[in-house]
This record gives structure tokens, C-alpha cells and sequence, in this order.
């Protein structure tokens, strides 16, 4: 987006909804908007300043003058536009983090082939996430899932980046679901939380399940990168993004990793060592047809304001599968996945969840943490090497428990 742009504007009185002024805590993340437009830009701000807990501190019409004022303002998260004339957000983004390597940086780009594939290099320059960002500034200011998107990811990365340097949180930590009971004895503590983990019975593993969601791309490139490619396995991703970037999220996995990843087709039959990612907008599941799998997309209405949903995944995985069925939540606000995997392991699958330290966001897998259906909690960087080891326990016929954390 672009207009005639502005000098940069040092942060103002926020107000709420009611128009009512609303002041800062005094522990408040401290934000900083880069866009060229000045109208955009004013919007993203006045909507981060309606929310307490984000201090707006500065906002900036390019990424020559974001480098100057991180110089002379204290600056934890940076939302940062693409396109801007001057400096763009990609050249800005190495600059920013070399004078400061733990500032959380936000990409907002619209929705274009160009923007996704961009928003994904600059993942891999050191972004903490992207945003995609509505196209005109009427949608900016009306666009209910871009106020709330761009809100919690600000605060889910700026708490994020206080628990690495010990600084405080002004928020508590995402709720996570209630517990519910389990039948093992381990109950390891996880940051002041009491969690249970399930034993579980070794079946034959058929497909592997992956749900995940804020901070999922990096984690998705890190579990792939230590998972066996010698698996010989289906595996099926729901990550939550809009069109287009789920497509150029297979294209990465592709590329950054040993497996072979495609959005998946309705029809399609399904390839054992392949990787279907649910295309964004559409819910994702396999039917069994003539005894072959068969990949099927829906427009069934959203799942926890999710879709693609990971509870959609889980439960059509489980009919087709059955019991053979290994399934891994990752990082990510809400709670999507737990239902599903409730029932996956009710009928005897398998459930592991990424840890609270690795995870951006500890909603969705310490919802399922919680509800006492894991059989292991783990770092993202352990949890590829696990389900290998685990997948290949079929080839054995084992049928010895895995409990806890402890590799079978």
C-alpha cells in the first residue's frame, strides 16, 4: 500500500471502541508500526492502543526511519510493512534485528502470491511471524479476524520475547483448556501447570497427523528437518493460514527439507512419504474409497474460528486410519485439536504435543496437555526423532507401553 507518507508519529492517548481514552500499564509492550501509508498506519496503531497491555510507541512511514528511532526508543515488537518506498520491509527486517537480535518482528503483507513468498523469506531472515494484512484501509478498520490476529500476535511475541530475557508479562499466559483424568502416573509440572501424561499402547502407525498454528511454519520446518524421510508414511498438516500461503508453506517444506509437500486436492489419492498441507480456507480430511485413501477438502463452517480446522483433520484421519493414527499438536492460540485429539486417542491412537518453552503460543498443545491425552511432551527440536522412533516400532510388532517421555 502506499501514499504520500509522513513524518513518524511518536504514540498518543489510546482509545477505546466507546472513543473513551485508554491508558497503558506501565509494563506494556512496547510497539513500534512501520507503513507507508499514512492511513494504514494510523488505523494498525489505533487499533493495537485500544488493548491496555500494547504501548504504541512510535510509528514510522519506512525502514530507514525505523532503524533511526529503534535507536532512540526502547522497542520490543516491530510491525513492519513489505512494500514501502525508501527502504522495504525485507531489506529493513536483517538491519533491525543486527541492532537488535531480540526484537519480534510482525511482516504485514496482503494477500498476493508475491507477499506470501516474501513473508516466508522473511521468516527465514529472523521474523517472528507474519500477519496478512487486508488491502484497503476500509477492511483494516472494519476487519474483525485482522484486529484480533494482529492484537494477540503482538502480545503472544512480546511475551514471547520477555520470557527469553526474564522480563515480565503484563498478561498471564493463554488459558488453556481444563484438565481431565489419565490413567498414568507421570504428572510432570510445566511452568506452575500440572500435566498428565498417558501411556500408550504401540499399534502399527499408518499416518501422521500434524495441527498447528501461530509459529507453526518454523516449528513445521524444524520438525520435518528431524524427522526420518525413510518413514514411508502419509503425513497431513492443517496449519492455519489464508490462500496462497499455505500453497507457498508446501513449496518450503519442500524445499527446506527431505519431504515432498503439496497443498492438498480433493480426489487425490494419497501417496505414502508425501506431505499434504490443508489449503487455506478449506477443511481437509481422507475418505477410503475402493480401499485406496482418498484426499478430501470441505467448506463445512469454520471449527473454533478455524478453517482449515485441526478437530476436522483429527476426526476424518481417525474414521479413516482407525487406531493407526500418530498425531502431533503444535504451537498456537485457542484450543483447536483437542476434541479431535480426544477421540484419536479414545479409540487408541496416539497423541504428543510440543512443550510450553518451545511453543510461541502454549494454547492448542497445552490444551491437549492438559486434557490428559498425551503420551509425550516435548521440545519442537525432539519431537521429529520421537515419532520416527515411535512409527517405527510397527515394523517390530511391539506392543510395550510408551509412557511418559522416554523414547520407545
Amino acid at each position: 500500500m502506499s501514499s504520500s507518507p509522513s513524518p513518524s508519529t511518536p504514540a498518543g492517548a489510546g482509545r477505546n471502541k466507546a472513543g473513551q481514552a485508554v491508558e497503558t500499564s506501565s509494563d506494556a509492550y512496547r510497539v513500534m508500526v512501520v507503513d507507508d501509508s499514512t492511513v494504514v498506519r494510523g488505523l494498525i496503531a489505533q487499533t493495537l492502543r485500544q488493548d491496555p497491555d500494547i504501548d504504541v510507541v512510535v510509528t514510522a512511514p519506512d525502514g530507514a526511519a525505523a532503524l533511526r528511532l529503534l535507536d532512540r526508543h526502547d522497542i520490543e515488537v516491530i510491525v513492519l510493512d513489505i512494500e514501502m518506498p525508501v527502504m522495504d520491509g525485507l531489506t529493513a527486517l536483517p538491519k533491525l534485528k543486527e541492532k537488535k537480535p531480540d526484537l519480534k518482528i510482525i511482516m504485514a503483507s496482503t494477500l498476493t502470491r508475491k507477499n506470501a513468498e516474501i513473508s516466508f523469506k522473511a521468516l527465514s531472515l529472523g521474523a517472528s511471524d507474519y500477519i496478512p494484512k487486508p488491502s484497503t484501509s476500509r477492511e483494516v478498520s472494519g476487519g474483525v479476524d485482522f484486529k484480533t490476529d494482529l492484537v494477540s500476535k503482538v502480545k503472544a511475541h512480546g511475551r514471547r520475547g520477555r520470557a527469553r530475557t526474564g522480563g515480565g508479562a503484563p498478561s498471564p499466559a493463554p488459558a488453556s483448556a481444563p484438565g481431565a483424568p489419565s490413567r498414568t502416573s507421570a504428572m510432570p509440572t510445566m511452568q506452575g501447570r500440572e500435566v498428565s501424561l498417558r501411556a500408550s499402547l504401540v499399534h502399527s502407525v499408518s499416518a501422521l497427523a500434524i495441527g498447528s498454528s501461530t509459529g507453526g511454519p518454523q516449528a513445521l520446518f524444524k520438525l520435518f528437518t528431524s524427522l526420518p524421510a525413510d518413514l514411508g508414511l502419509p503425513i497431513f498438516v492443517t496449519q492455519h493460514m489464508p490462500p496462497t500461503f499455505t500453497e507457498i508453506l508446501a513449496q518450503h517444506i519442500t524445499k527446506q527439507t527431505r519431504f515432498l509437500a503439496e497443498e492438498g486436492r480433493d480426489g487425490v489419492e494419497v501417496v505414502p512419504g508425501q506431505v499434504y498441507v490443508a489449503p487455506g480456507d478449506y477443511h481437509m480430511g481422507v475418505e477410503m474409497t475402493d480401499g485406496k485413501a482418498v484426499i478430501r477438502l470441505a467448506q463445512d463452517p469454520p471449527e473454533n474460528f478455524c478453517r482449515p480446522a485441526v478437530d476436522y483433520m483429527f476426526r476424518s484421519l481417525l474414521k479413516a486410519y482407525g487406531n493407526h493414527i500418530l498425531a502431533v499438536v503444535l504451537t498456537g492460540m485457542g484450543q483447536d485439536g483437542m476434541l479431535g485429539a480426544q477421540e484419536i486417542v479414545k479409540k487408541g491412537g496416539t497423541v504428543i504435543a510440543q512443550d510450553e518453552a518451545t511453543s510461541v503460543v502454549w494454547g492448542m498443545p497445552g490444551a491437549v496437555a492438559t486434557a490428559g491425552v498425551c503420551s509425550a511432551i516435548l521440545p519442537i527440536e525432539e519431537i521429529g526423532e520421537y515419532m520416527g522412533n515411535f512409527a517405527k516400532r510397527r515394523k517390530l510388532g511391539s506392543t510395550s507401553p510408551v509412557a511418559g517421555v522416554s523414547l520407545p
